[in-house]
C-alpha cells in the first residue's frame, strides 16, 4: 500500500490551503481519499502506484507542498478516516514528509526496500524539479496534454496558436514527462512489491 502525506509550506504566513489540495487530488482513485491529519496537513492511501505520481506531482506543481511517501504494510481494515489508520506504510510517509522538509525538491519516499524506494525517489525529484518551475501558461498546456489531447486540440482549448502551444510545451520541459511518469509509476510499484514481500517473508 502507498501513503501520502503532504504538508503545506510556511503555513503560519500563508492561508489553509488543504481543502484546496483535497479537490485537487480528489478526482484520483484512493483508498482513501485525502484527509486533513493536522492544522495544514493531509493524507491519503492508494493501491496504485499511478495515482500516487500523479497526486505527488499535482501537490509539487502547485508549489505549496512537501511531499512524503510511504510504502508498505497497512493495518488491515483500514479505518474510514484516512488519519486513523496504522502501519508501516503511514510510518514511512511520515518520515517521508519531515525529510522532505530539508530537501530543494520537496518530495522524499520510504519504505522497507530503501534501494527501490530510492530509485523511485530519484524521478519523481527530477519531475516535481520539472513540473515546480512551469509557468500557468506551461502548467494549463501541459494539464491538456497530459488527458492524451493533441496539441493541436490543445491550442483550440486554450484558444491559441498551434505554434504557441507547442512553444509553451517546450518550455514546460512536457516532452520528457510522459517517459518520465511512467518510470516513476514502474519504480514505485516495484518499490510497494518488494516491501510487502519483504514484510510478508
Amino acid at each position: 500500500m502507498i501513503v501520502i502525506t503532504a504538508d503545506q509550506q510556511g503555513s503560519r504566513r500563508d492561508e489553509d490551503r488543504v481543502d484546496d489540495a483535497r479537490d485537487l487530488l480528489g478526482s484520483l482513485h484512493w483508498v482513501r481519499p485525502p484527509d486533513r491529519t493536522a492544522g495544514d496537513e493531509l493524507q491519503c492511501v492508494t493501491d496504485d502506484a499511478a495515482v500516487a505520481v500523479d497526486a505527488a506531482l499535482a501537490l509539487l506543481s502547485d508549489g505549496h507542498w512537501s511531499v512524503g511517501i510511504g510504502v508498505g504494510s497497512v493495518e488491515l481494515p483500514l479505518p474510514k478516516q484516512t488519519r486513523a489508520g496504522r502501519g508501516r506504510a503511514f510510518e514511512a510517509a511520515r518520515e517521508a514528509v519531515e525529510a522532505a522538509k530539508g530537501v530543494a525538491v520537496p518530495v522524499q519516499v520510504r519504505a522497507t526496500d530503501a534501494a527501490s524506494a530510492s530509485r523511485a525517489e530519484a524521478i519523481l525529484s527530477v519531475l516535481g524539479l520539472i513540473v515546480s518551475r512551469r509557468s500557468r501558461e506551461g502548467q494549463e498546456v501541459t494539464a491538456l496534454l497530459n488527458t492524451g489531447m493533441t496539441i493541436t486540440a490543445a491550442a483550440a482549448e486554450l484558444g491559441v496558436s498551434r505554434q504557441a502551444a507547442s512553444q509553451r510545451a517546450a518550455a514546460a520541459g512536457w516532452s520528457v514527462e510522459p517517459a518520465g511518469r511512467a518510470l516513476a509509476v514502474e519504480l514505485l510499484a516495484e518499490t510497494d512489491t518488494t516491501s510487502n514481500s519483504e514484510v510478508g517473508g
